[in-house]
């Protein structure tokens, strides 16, 4: 399977601030979704393609390693990096300051494949995902 690399901007907004006036270390996760959904879009494979063809891909694992706290109004590029989907979807994420490139937060999460009408577990990415992901062009 071919690497899958995206970015996605974003801004931090005043409710995304916690008493210190830095993001809060749970938003930097909504951030990380934003921009996988954002790959997913970009790849043409949504959670609406996934439910169609009757699956899901919930967080079974995520690892999280904050360098640097953003703060309000900055700017952020989040890069995504597929890099493998069977037997489990794991994507990396590398959080930065759009402006000046300095690294922020880096993670990585992992998330399996579940028929929605049985409940379990696919080790295999369906056919259409494949196909998604080998045409993808950026």
């Amino acid at each position: 399977m071919k690497k899958i690399e995206t970015n996605y901007k974003t801004t931090v907004e005043f409710y995304d601030l916690d008493p210190m006036n830095v993001v809060w270390h749970g938003n930097y996760i909504k951030y990380l979704e934003a921009a996988r959904c954002d790959m997913l879009e970009k790849l043409g494979y949504t959670y609406d393609d996934m439910r169609i063809e009757k699956s899901a891909y919930p967080v079974a694992k995520m690892e999280m390693k904050f360098i640097k706290s953003a703060v309000f109004k900055q700017k952020l590029n989040v890069k995504t990096t597929l890099e493998e989907l069977e037997p489990a979807m794991v994507i990396k994420y590398v959080i930065t300051d759009d402006e000046t490139g300095k690294k922020l937060f880096q993670a990585k999460s992992m998330q399996i494949r579940v028929d929605i009408e049985t409940g379990e577990t696919v080790y295999k990415a369906s056919k259409t995902f494949l196909k998604k992901v080998e045409d993808f062009k950026e």
